[in-house]
């Protein structure tokens, strides 16, 4: 019925777009697997139920509150309305202080118990990620 010519270009315009659909699905699935949630100590004690992805969670660092036992740091991080325990092993940035904003990555283990597994540096002590600032503006 179609001459070959008008088959072969059928042919190669469905590959183009089987090609462009399973890229489009290979990128979304990675970018899936690298979204990293970002919560409040009051976000967190609202949660319903604990999942086992990472999450970011941020604040400030209570005062008098900062406890290093060998290579382990422990710490509070408050919203000024809730506070949740963080533990961390490993070195933390030079601007990391009791009172100052602090932004935590790592794996909730219930809702008062934060496992990190990075301490996200500051750029200078005046500054406070987006997300903190916020939910502190919020209060």
């Amino acid at each position: 019925m179609y001459g070959r010519k008008v088959r072969l270009r059928f042919f190669f315009v469905i590959l183009i777009l089987i090609t462009l659909a399973l890229s489009v699905f290979l990128l979304v699935k990675s970018l899936e697997e690298n979204v990293i949630f970002f919560k409040s100590p009051t976000e967190i004690k609202a949660l319903s139920e604990i999942g086992e992805k990472k999450i970011r969670i941020g604040g400030m660092v209570k005062k008098e509150s900062i406890i290093i036992i060998s290579k382990e740091i422990r710490f509070i991080v408050t919203d000024f309305k809730n506070e949740i325990n963080v533990v961390y092993s490993g070195v933390v940035p030079n601007l990391f202080a009791e009172e100052k904003g602090v932004v935590a990555e790592g794996y909730l283990k219930d809702k008062n118990f934060f496992l990190a597994t990075k301490i996200l540096a500051k750029h200078d002590e005046n500054y406070m990620p987006p997300e903190v600032k916020a939910a502190l503006e919020e209060k």
